[in-house]
């Protein structure tokens, strides 16, 4: 039997290892009773692997290999996958919402000034960040986040967003079309809020939501943010996010807005 542990439990590097074992078992036409028999241990314990919910050992992700005709993605996703995540680098007041973040079921954020990360591309974000690592591992964030299965998101972006200009008007038109593209995505809801007062908000902020309904938020301030799993900030940001989601336009106004936008003054 292939050797268990607590340690790491649901931590979204395992998680993510889980993912490729799983697409590899479904490439090979197996299911997890049959991939079980190959490998000489219990159906559960291939649902925990492929759930990130234990720890395998390494001679075990080389047998799951072996036995899915894997040709290495499997062994080498096992090392990949520890060496980025030990690799990434997040700014301290961030570093617990990344986490949270990559295991959500859900995910909603409202944006004030800048088109959040999660949606920004490269070109925008090197605008941004200006180091290069920095956009890098931006850009490994948002591929992380938004692989297949990724979460429902749901985005409310104040309407200054738009005319903010961030890096040359060439940089702003191909952000906002990519925000058209991610806008008609399954799971994404975009939100364009028009220039009103909305009593409760008063900084972005983001909702994790896990499928157990714990949730964390991380919210921004003058100089950095905050990660909070307070029930009481959580409490007041739900019902913030509602607020904002009943003032912004529903989502084909919102297209049709970024669409004039980006053809008033982007273009």
């Amino acid at each position: 039997m292939a050797e268990t542990s607590n340690k790491g439990k649901d931590s979204p590097e395992l998680r993510t290892f889980g993912a490729v074992v799983r697409r590899s078992r479904e490439a090979a036409g197996l299911n997890q009773t049959k991939l079980a028999a190959l490998v000489n241990v219990s159906r559960a314990y291939v649902s925990h692997v492929e759930r990130g919910a234990t720890r395998c050992r390494f001679d075990f992700a080389n047998r799951l290999d072996s036995a899915l005709h894997a040709n290495g993605e499997i062994v080498e996703a096992w090392h990949e996958l520890l060496e980025a995540i030990k690799s990434i680098k997040y700014a301290t007041y961030f570093v617990d919402f990344p986490k949270a973040e990559l295991t959500a079921n859900l995910i909603r954020v409202y944006e004030t000034h800048i088109v959040n990360g999660l949606f920004q591309t490269e070109s925008y974000a090197s605008a941004v960040l200006k180091s290069p690592d920095d956009v890098a591992t931006r850009m490994y964030r948002q591929k992380q986040v938004l692989s297949d299965p990724a979460p429902k998101i749901f985005v409310v972006l104040e309407e200054s967003v738009l005319h903010r200009q961030v890096g040359t008007v060439d940089v702003m038109r191909e952000q906002l079309e990519y925000l058209l593209e991610l806008s008609h995505r399954d799971g994404i809801r975009l939100q364009i809020l028009p220039t009103v007062y909305v009593e409760e908000a008063r900084a972005a902020f983001a909702i994790a939501t896990q499928a157990d309904r714990r949730e964390a938020t991380y919210i921004v301030n003058a100089t950095d943010g905050v990660t909070s799993a307070d029930p009481a900030d959580l409490a007041t940001l739900n019902e913030t996010f509602a607020s904002l989601q009943a003032e912004a336009l529903n989502v084909r106004d919102s297209r049709a807005l970024i669409r004039k936008v980006i053809d008033e003054r982007w273009t």
